[in-house]
């Protein structure tokens, strides 16, 4: 019997040790991914601010700016783009809209970001765009990548529509959670005009006839929790200026905006509170279970072999010993 038990140990030692493995280096790169209908709105806000009155043609300081960006997953797309791509596709429909003191619309800039839902690689396929400009992404946007590294990463910035090195700047501790510490500056660049303008009548293409051009810089800084990828805050230091403006507007250089944007509190905790459930998920699969099972297979492992032992010094204590012939004595 206890022979049989301890056969029975030594195949779930075997299976629980096999598993440890597998979960970590094949079930976990395949299960862990971004569900292709997830829902995200996020508002961030620079109080105060310097903001283009454009009734006026000045730069005025604003109370509050707000901008309120939304990512939406397109499933009929993800599933479109999948067949021909032979792989996970997640599809996200972003707007970042920004609205004044008043509530009205300054700009708003479409995206339509396409990746890998595993490694979160971008996934180049028609329509992917910003602000309806066809684009090419190289590197991460929004989200980095699961079990993200120490390390540097090329980020896209929808702004001039290219992608520059993200630094990696530390680890740190924010509201509980160890984060790494992201930093990117983008220097001045020229920039295309925003397609959808406050004042009703003024096209991008009546302004770049006059000569103005649009130039950008901003300073970039995210806290990503490095298990699941997700920055749980994120800040910008940020500044637009129209240049060649003297015939319009009276002056070479005018400021559109500049802020130091940040997330607003009561997203910031529903964002840390989703990233602390999704962390548990993503251990589980990579971490928790894996070292688990390799510890109870090498306990039922050593149980067996406890088993088997006690089984063969039982067998050898019941066994009788070799027969003995009678001694006689000599007459």
């Amino acid at each position: 019997m206890r022979r049989r038990a301890s056969l029975v140990l030594l195949s779930f030692a075997v299976f629980f040790v096999a598993m440890a493995p597998t979960l970590r280096w094949y079930a976990f790169p395949r299960l862990a991914k971004i569900p292709p209908n997830q829902y995200q709105e996020t508002v961030l806000e620079a109080k105060p601010a310097t903001l283009l009155n454009y009734s006026t043609l000045k730069a005025e300081r604003i109370e509050k700016l707000t901008i309120i960006q939304t990512l939406k997953g397109n499933v009929e797309e993800s599933r479109r783009i999948e067949r021909d791509a032979g792989r996970d596709v997640v599809v996200w429909d972003s707007l970042s809209f920004v609205a004044g003191p008043d509530g009205k619309m300054v700009s708003k800039i479409p995206e339509r970001y396409i990746f890998d839902a595993h490694t979160q690689e971008p996934v180049h396929a028609t329509g992917e765009m910003v602000d309806g400009d066809p684009v090419r992404r190289e590197g991460i946007e929004f989200k980095w990548p699961f079990l993200t590294e120490k390390r540097d990463y090329q980020y896209f910035d929808a702004q001039t529509r290219t992608s520059a090195p993200i630094h990696y700047m530390g680890t740190r501790t924010f509201r509980g959670l160890e984060v790494y510490y992201f930093e990117q500056t983008i220097p001045w660049t020229e920039v295309p005009m925003p397609k959808a303008m406050p004042v009703k009548g003024i096209t991008p293409e009546i302004l770049a006839g006059s000569g103005l051009t649009r130039w950008y810089t901003t300073q970039r800084m995210f806290w990503v929790e490095p298990v699941t990828g997700a920055p749980v805050n994120g800040e910008e230091i940020h500044k637009e200026e129209l240049r060649n403006a003297r015939a319009m507007m009276g002056q070479d250089t005018v400021t559109v905006f500049e802020g130091h944007v940040k997330m607003r509190e009561d997203y910031i905790t529903a964002i840390v509170e989703l990233v602390e459930s999704n962390r548990l998920m993503v251990l589980l699969l990579v971490s928790y279970l894996p070292w688990s099972f390799l510890l109870l297979g090498l306990a039922l492992f050593a149980l067996a072999l406890w088993l088997e032992a006690r089984a063969r010094a039982r067998r050898q204590e019941a066994e009788p010993g070799p027969a003995r012939e009678p001694v006689t004595a000599p007459v």
